[in-house]
């Protein structure tokens, strides 16, 4: 298991767990990031230093300091 941050564009992984607060779990979770959800790292963005996600055919994006706190499985 690795955290999702250090995942290549184009890898795919399944979530394993969700860290930090509550309230960041919750929100995770009500965007489809449920432990066991198969995503995909679309890119990179140096800028702003987020991730763009493709989970269950929609994507979203994260901040690099929050994908460390979520636990995934190379697919």
């Amino acid at each position: 298991m690795t955290n999702l941050d250090t995942l290549a564009p184009g890898s795919r992984a399944r979530l394993v767990s969700l860290g930090g607060e509550r309230a960041f779990r919750c929100r995770l979770m009500e965007l489809g990031l449920l432990p066991g959800t198969i995503l995909r790292v679309v890119r990179r963005v140096d800028v702003g230093g987020v991730l763009e996600l493709e989970v269950r055919g929609c994507r979203l994006t994260v901040r690099r300091g929050e994908a460390r706190l979520l636990l995934v499985e190379p697919n």
